[in-house]
């Protein structure tokens, strides 16, 4: 790999990007020894930026560092699992009640059409879990609510380093579709308190899947 060549954002943060979709794509697998000095060899840089940049992963909780013997991608247990899905489930829950009371026809109407692409998506994984991302990221967009959208943002990359293990259980992909169609229709019909019970019920059933 050449040289990494900096652009108006810094240099860590190009590499932190590209350190996450080494993570996400196992490349880096849970538990995995993260190599230093191969890593800035492979970039063209110093350790510096790359130090830099394990310190934000580590922020992250994708990347778990441990005194004098460097850095490993975070190993995600079931405690902690359980934990980032009950998090996301309060969070995003209430999100979906504010939407359903609050958003405007066009917004819902975005929900909507992005329902429709994870449908014709069912058979294809990689695609299903992309839209679906799209999905819950423009369900908290509407929401309007900053804060909330970091908090959720950091607990999904935490999330995906076992994202696979629940998806890929047989017959999870059609399940998490009818979750997904039952909370659409409840938007839909401007039901906050069923908006909150089916993105629970979703998140639930998803943690289930993932155990």
């Amino acid at each position: 790999m050449s040289a990494l060549t900096l652009t108006p954002r810094a240099l860590y943060e190009e590499v932190a990007e590209l350190l996450r979709e080494r993570i996400f794509s196992s490349q880096l697998s849970p538990g995995s020894w993260i190599d230093e000095l191969k890593l800035a060899e492979e970039y063209g840089i110093s350790r510096t930026p790359l130090r830099e940049a394990l310190k934000v992963l580590a922020t992250e909780g994708l990347v778990t560092m441990k005194v004098r013997r460097g850095a490993y991608v975070t190993e995600v247990n079931a405690k902690d699992q359980r934990d980032v899905y009950h998090l996301l489930s309060l969070l995003e829950s209430d999100a979906a009640g504010v939407v359903a009371s609050s958003a405007t026809d066009a917004q819902l109407q975005d929900l909507h059409e992005l329902h429709r692409a994870l449908e014709a998506a069912l058979a294809d994984t990689d695609a299903f879990f992309e839209i679906n991302e799209r999905f819950h990221m423009r369900l908290l967009e509407i929401a309007d609510n900053r804060w909330r959208d970091q908090l959720v943002a950091d607990l999904r990359k935490v999330m995906k380093l076992n994202r696979h293990n629940s998806l890929l259980k047989s017959g999870r992909v059609a399940e998490s579709l009818r979750e997904h169609q039952a909370l659409m229709q409840a938007l839909l019909a401007r039901d906050a308190a069923l908006s909150v019970q089916r993105m629970r019920e979703h998140f639930a059933n998803g943690l289930d899947a993932a155990g």
